[in-house]
């Protein structure tokens, strides 16, 4: 299987136009808007602005998710044209890691040979609707979801038959979501395995990370791994920790080395079964130093208290009120804020340093999703 492009290669896509997914595909770098942002942002403060280096230009992206849609026979598997549910089939996607195309290729051909058929938006019918496909990089094979419009998996046996003979040593697991509902959610609210191990197992240089496959990870492992290198670089060594939106603790049991106290707070349900996995496969010496706070991060404010680092790394609307405000009250010595959503990091950052007893001490920008106006950004906040 061919590996991932190195950085700077320049990179090419036979599905472009129509296919949205890459809106500034071939320009390198973060988007020039949220450069501008983040640099007012960092003269505000009067710190400058660091931009990580970039990483790969292709075959970067570990995990995606690809509308099913057409006639039986001959499906479409790939993104919404804009403003539409008409699919743009992207068999041949560049920024994808090599074995979500393969996966997509085999997946497509057993709709095919079974007469599977697919969803349609407007009758509300036909049976195949969305694929999930996830990479796990130390075994370079796929974790498969089918998202079907059927209540049990028994429609798409036979399909899931084929892809796990084709795929053979490829395939990590393979599982099946009903998704039987009108609307544009993806995935439905639960999962059958139908073989395979029950979490994808990623490493960022501490323990080991479980992803069951409704658990968020990020599409871009080797940018997300330099992001939780930074934030390990800015924990002394013996800390007490807090960190908010743990996910299934990508960050918080990477950067278990340097820490005393470990406190994790989530609120899904699929990250906490990751969590839950890690924690059960830790020495007991280092789940003793570990408390898991579920729930939304407006509840378990008291977690920061006695904290020297807290860490958030909060979904795109940004922090919880309440939790800015428990900053804001009880400022920590270092708080360690990792943003998807530019707009809320702006706005938070204006709320945590009103005040005058946290201040912003350095920023940092991560091209994590090329060719996308999203940018990563790792804002550390320190005590006055």
């Amino acid at each position: 299987m061919p590996e991932p492009d190195p950085a700077g290669t320049a990179p090419s896509c036979p599905h472009r136009p129509p296919c949205p997914g890459c809106p500034r595909f071939g320009i390198a770098g973060v988007a020039p808007a949220a450069l501008t942002s983040l640099a007012a942002l960092a003269l505000t403060h009067g710190v400058p602005l660091t931009v990580a280096p970039a990483g790969a230009a292709t075959g970067f992206r570990v995990r995606a998710r690809l509308a099913i849609r057409g006639r039986v026979g001959s499906p479409k598997l790939g993104l919404f044209e804009l403003g539409t549910h008409r699919v743009v089939h992207i068999p041949r996607c560049s920024v994808h890691h090599p074995l979500i195309n393969q996966v997509a290729a085999v997946v497509r051909r057993a709709l095919v040979e079974t007469r599977t058929s697919c969803y349609s938006d407007t009758a509300h019918q036909g049976c195949a609707r969305y694929l999930q496909v996830t990479v796990e990089r130390s075994s370079q094979s796929a974790q498969v979801v089918l998202v079907a419009n059927c209540a049990t998996p028994e429609p798409v046996s036979a399909c899931f038959e084929l892809i796990r003979e084709r795929l053979g040593t490829a395939l990590h697991s393979l599982w099946f979501s009903a998704n039987t509902g009108r609307g544009n959610t993806i995935l439905g609210p639960g999962f059958v395995r139908w073989c395979g191990p029950e979490s994808l197992v990623e490493r960022f240089g501490g323990a080991a990370i479980h992803y069951p496959p409704g658990a968020f990870i990020q599409n871009n492992l080797d940018a997300a791994q330099a992001i939780i290198e930074q934030v390990r670089g800015a924990i002394p060594p013996g800390s007490r920790v807090a960190e908010f939106y743990a996910g299934v603790g990508a960050i918080g049991l990477s950067v278990l080395e340097r820490v005393s106290a470990l406190q994790l707070n989530e609120v899904g349900p699929e990250s906490l079964q990751g969590l839950a996995l890690g924690l059960a496969r830790l020495d007991p010496v280092d789940r003793a130093r570990i408390a898991v706070l579920p729930g939304p991060a407006g509840a378990a404010t008291a977690a920061a208290d006695g904290a020297d680092v807290v860490i958030v790394d909060p979904p795109r609307k940004g922090l919880d009120a309440a939790l800015t405000e428990h900053l804001v009250a009880h400022p920590p010595e270092r708080l360690i804020y990792v943003s998807c959503g530019l707009p809320a990091l702006l706005a938070d950052a204006y709320r945590l340093t009103a005040g005058g007893r946290l201040w912003l001490a350095s920023i940092t920008a991560y091209d994590l999703l090329p060719y996308t106006e999203h940018v990563e950004t790792v804002a550390l906040f320190e005590r006055a």
